[in-house]
């Protein structure tokens, strides 16, 4: 019953996988073999600025923020990540630099933990995971962009209007400080928009 439940935790990303090509049960095993769970607290800082980052994250039930502190200590968000989603810090994971972001869980969290070496030895032995990599590296890109560009083009209410009509579950999840953060504008701001 214990190795079921466990089990139960990866079903959802094997269906994200398999939704981009078909998995073998060799490769769900050997993704069960070096992964684990992990279940953490709100609050838990799962990656600290100056920090080498070295895992990726499979969210199975809450959420998670990523985050950076500029030069006077002010947090400004980059990413809400929910179920279903992978939890990274790209430029530390994928340099091997130190990470210049925070990633702090807002919920109960659990996750399917990975580390970079463990990940490395799956996409040397199953040529078929590296296309999946690909694609979610590509999904992830994509959405980055776009965030990039709302942030460069798109006036601050806008902006406000595309994540309330993308990603309404953040306004229930997620406090107005931090969304605010993330729409690069005030609190104060955010208020008079949403009146």
């Amino acid at each position: 019953m214990l190795q079921e439940n466990y089990l139960e935790n990866y079903q959802n990303l094997f269906s994200i996988f398999k939704a981009i090509h078909p998995l073998s049960n060799e490769l769900k095993s050997a993704i069960v073999k070096n992964s684990h769970i992990a279940q953490v607290k709100k609050k838990t800082i799962l990656l600290s600025a100056g920090e080498s980052s070295n895992a990726i994250y499979f969210i199975v039930s809450g959420a998670a923020r990523v985050y950076y502190l500029d030069k006077d200590g002010k947090q400004t968000n980059t990413w809400f990540l929910f179920e279903n989603e992978l939890l990274i810090s790209v430029y530390g994971f994928f340099t091997g630099q130190p990470s210049f972001e925070y990633i702090e869980t807002i919920e109960d969290t659990t996750l399917v933990v990975i580390k970079k070496e463990k990940l490395d030895e799956i996409y040397r032995k199953f040529m078929e995971f590296n296309f999946i990599g690909r694609k979610l590296t590509e999904h992830y890109y994509i959405r980055n962009e776009l965030q990039a560009n709302e942030l460069r083009i798109l006036s601050a209410k806008e902006r406000y209007e595309n994540l309330l009509k993308r990603n309404p579950q953040l306004f229930q999840r997620v406090s107005l400080g931090h969304i605010a953060s993330y729409l690069g504008i005030s609190q104060e701001t955010l208020s008079r928009i949403r009146k």
